[in-house]
């Protein structure tokens, strides 16, 4: 099959031919027919993510859509000819989805959404299980909850936004000026950051009182601005960016509290891989309801031009997620 492989760190991704793999007991084998594109991605290849603890040579690609072919021994609930999506390598020891099959954890896949494309489809798993595992797992988001999303146009922040809604709370979102009317079209409440300080938009939509739930998708002093944003004695700021140094103290002196999200955890550690399974179903009967769609670059990449996506995506030039055709 032909594969993208990273023989270093740094250097560019070498299309080759390489051993096709086949299911092992708990395994489906996927023939691959898009793979999402984060920035995670961009970080692993360039040597700059070494909590991903990527072992090379390696194929890249965290999220795929593709179609069953086979199913390893003791694996139920998947046949040949079912389209599945899932994020499912591209880390640790695990072959990555830039790759015209790939053999993956069972436990890791759901089956895709009727109402949504493979190219739709692939951009989903890491985004959606990081925003699912901070508001609901985490923050127990629901019906009554003012939730405020930073970056609410971001990879992320689009589905953190549609789930938020989707479970009855009111979201509201920031972002700079370009990013507005996305995020008003997702249906929450734009907040320009740029004109706006916290306490006035603290203020303004929650009279002073602050929000239920933060969920920070940028860090840095955007999480530092999250921590005097939090309601008092209930408020909850969830993180998918915790890096760097933080006081804690603003959010201590609310009584409120936090949560860190890493989403690759299951996947390094080989513990809590059904609960992707589990939320990848639910985030399909989103889907399926009309509830959530991502929001994707309508440029078209393959194995071929893959160079060009990780550029498009360091560079921060695109208008939705981006995702690569793959087609054996």
């Amino acid at each position: 099959m032909r594969a993208l492989v990273l023989e270093e760190f740094g250097t560019p991704l070498v299309l080759k031919d390489i051993e096709k793999p086949t299911a092992d007991p708990g395994q489906v084998l996927v023939q691959v027919k898009a793979s999402g594109v984060n920035p995670l991605d961009t970080k692993i290849r360039a040597g700059k993510a070494p909590h991903a603890k990527r072992i090379l040579p390696a194929v890249l690609g965290l999220d795929l859509a593709g179609v069953v072919e086979q199913v390893g021994d003791g694996v139920t609930g998947f046949a040949p000819g079912d389209e599945v999506y899932g994020m499912t390598g591209g880390v640790g020891d695990l072959q990555g989805s830039l790759a015209e099959y790939a053999a993956v954890d069972a436990r890791l896949l759901a089956h895709k959404a009727t109402s949504l494309s493979m190219r739709e489809a692939a951009a989903l798993p890491l985004v959606v299980i990081t925003a699912w595992e901070g508001l609901v797992d985490r923050a127990q988001v629901r019906k009554g909850h003012k939730v405020l999303v930073h970056g609410g146009a971001g990879g992320i922040g689009q589905v953190a936004v549609q789930i938020a809604r989707a479970r009855g709370a009111e979201v509201y979102a920031t972002g700079s000026a370009r990013s507005l009317e996305t995020i008003q079209r997702l249906g929450a409440t734009p907040i320009d950051y740029t004109t706006t300080t916290v306490e006035e938009y603290v203020a303004k939509y929650t009279g002073g009182e602050g929000f239920d739930i933060i969920f920070d998708t940028v860090g840095g002093t955007t999480l530092d601005a999250s921590f005097t944003a939090a309601r008092t004695y209930t408020g909850h700021v969830v993180s998918a960016l915790g890096w760097g140094t933080h006081s804690i103290a603003p959010l201590s002196f609310r009584g409120a509290t936090y949560s860190g999200v890493f989403t690759l955890l299951p996947m390094l550690t080989g513990r809590g891989r059904e609960h992707h399974g589990e939320i990848l179903r639910e985030v399909a009967a989103l889907a399926d309801s009309g509830l959530l769609k991502p929001v994707l670059d309508p440029r078209r990449f393959t194995l071929d031009t893959v160079a060009d996506a990780h550029t498009a995506v360091e560079t921060g030039a695109t208008t939705g997620k981006v995702v690569v055709d793959i087609e054996a």
